[in-house]
């Protein structure tokens, strides 16, 4: 399908970013359960597989939601994933926003979804259209998140936070052809003043009202997802940039000129970030990170520039240069 979303002025002034927990907590159930491949996050799957086959016989909701919910290319229920209102919303207002569904627009939903999907075990469906539904997949998520997800949360909100702030500003500044560059393959901006984005073989065509699009950065999805459903605004789901970027290798001319922390810092840095995302990306101490960067600012290897109350460091062309080996 190629979806066309007609864009007037109003909309590029309503357009958002924003960060959900939540849908987060969802998309990582997927690699979990595995749904999705776990790619970069292979290691991470594998260290918390088990906890989470323990989690899913205390919860058979988790089994069972995967029944209605998941990245398909069909229909998915929406309760499940309220839309979220900014980059900093705790995960406890959307699970209460999820508990706050009426069993009876739960039941509607799952009924759609199970409709066009193949059969699922007497269990599972017993267990979505019972009255107490909503609850028990809250409770699962819950667990989830608090037994896995939140433990990790510090380092994948780090990932998704940089990548809103860097967007927005191209978005406020520069405007969409900016703010959409490399956000997928799948995604083109025309100047006649409409998006395009390529899901599938038939063609849609949309206009936002004057609502503007949500942009909803994840650090667990490798493909874009679009919600174009009357109950969400609409959205783009989309890979956070710096998801993929990983260490040096140990015996590397970089690490061993600098440091392999350093040298770690200065390949992140491909995307901009501040001294407080850099510290929960690495574990590190906000005063410890700060050192490794003035260390590389001296050095001129990376820049800083204020934005707001923070300090947005990105590599200098120098830095480009050594992090792609060409000055080592």
């Amino acid at each position: 399908m190629v979806v066309r979303i007609v864009v007037t002025p109003q909309d590029v002034a309503a357009s958002r970013f924003a960060i959900s927990p939540l849908i987060e907590t969802m998309h990582a159930q997927w690699l979990l359960d595995g749904r999705g491949p776990g790619g970069v996050h292979r290691r991470w799957v594998d260290r918390w597989r088990a906890t989470y086959r323990e989690l899913e016989r205390r919860h058979p909701a988790l089994a069972a939601v995967a029944v209605v919910s998941g990245n398909r290319g069909d229909a998915n229920v929406d309760f499940v994933a309220p839309p979220p209102t900014g980059v900093r919303v705790p995960f406890e207002a959307e699970l209460s926003a999820m508990r706050r569904t009426p069993i009876a627009q739960a039941h509607a939903e799952i009924a759609a979804v199970l409709a066009r999907r193949p059969p699922a075990p007497a269990a599972h469906r017993e267990l979505l259209l019972g009255p107490d539904v909503v609850r028990l997949i809250a409770d699962a998520y819950e667990a989830l998140w608090t037994e896995i997800v939140s433990r990790t949360w510090p380092h994948f909100h780090a990932i998704l936070e940089r990548d809103v702030v860097q967007r927005a500003g191209r978005l406020a500044a520069y405007g969409w052809a900016a703010a959409l560059d490399d956000l997928s393959d799948q995604v083109r901006w025309h100047d006649d003043g409409h998006l395009e984005i390529a899901i599938g073989a038939e063609e849609e065509r949309h206009r936002l009202g004057g609502q503007g699009l949500l942009f909803l950065p994840s650090a667990f999805i490798g493909n874009l997802g679009a919600y174009l459903a009357e109950a969400w605004p609409y959205a783009l789901i989309y890979p956070a940039r710096g998801t993929a970027v990983g260490p040096p290798a140990p015996g590397s001319g970089l690490a061993r000129l600098i440091g392999r922390t350093r040298a770690r810092v200065l390949e992140e840095l491909a995307v901009p970030a501040t001294t407080t995302q850099l510290a929960a990306l690495f574990g590190l101490s906000v005063g410890s990170a700060g050192g490794h960067l003035a260390a590389l600012r001296a050095a001129g290897l990376i820049s800083g520039t204020r934005t707001g109350r923070s300090v947005l460091y990105a590599r200098t062309p120098l830095g480009d240069a050594l992090c792609a080996g060409s000055i080592l």
